[in-house]
């Protein structure tokens, strides 16, 4: 079996909420190749999902060595340090996780490269000009109704 599929086979255990089996999959999965950062925040979110939030946080440091400037990193770890009542780590590492956002990695993949309908909106031309003067207003040229002004 691949990676690949042993990724899979753990993220179908993890999806059923059979954390144990997904944990020990990845667990196994990482020990052949421990350079798999998809594996290392997996197994970090099923320690979360399970409620052990000490080995959640400890396996999100392991992925935030892997990728420190990952969104996903930084989030996981804010929900992880929240549950365990670590507001002040939950708030920084939220801010890291925004500031993540806003990095522009242009070496990254997007879904949206070579996909022409998933591409994002172009902005609209200008508006042309108003015009310089208003057009007459005619309304205001009628007399009143009833010939006269009203008593």
């Amino acid at each position: 079996m691949n990676s690949q599929q042993q990724y899979d086979d753990a993220m179908f255990d993890y999806s059923r909420g059979d954390y144990d089996s997904a944990i020990a999959k990845l667990r196994s999965l990482l020990a052949r190749d421990a350079e798999c950062f998809d594996a290392q925040l997996s197994l970090g979110m099923a320690y979360y999902r399970k409620g052990d939030y000490a080995a959640a946080i400890a396996e999100g440091k392991k992925a935030e060595s892997m990728r420190p400037k990952d969104q996903l990193v930084h989030t996981n770890l804010s929900l992880c340090y929240m549950k365990a009542g670590d507001k002040v780590s939950a708030e920084h590492h939220g801010l890291q996780a925004r500031i993540a956002g806003w990095r522009e990695d242009p070496d990254a993949k997007r879904v949206t490269d070579g996909d022409p309908d998933l591409q994002l909106a172009k902005p609209k031309p200008p508006a042309a000009p108003p015009p310089e003067k208003f057009p007459d207003m005619p309304w205001k040229k009628k007399p009143p109704l009833g010939g006269g002004p009203a008593r």
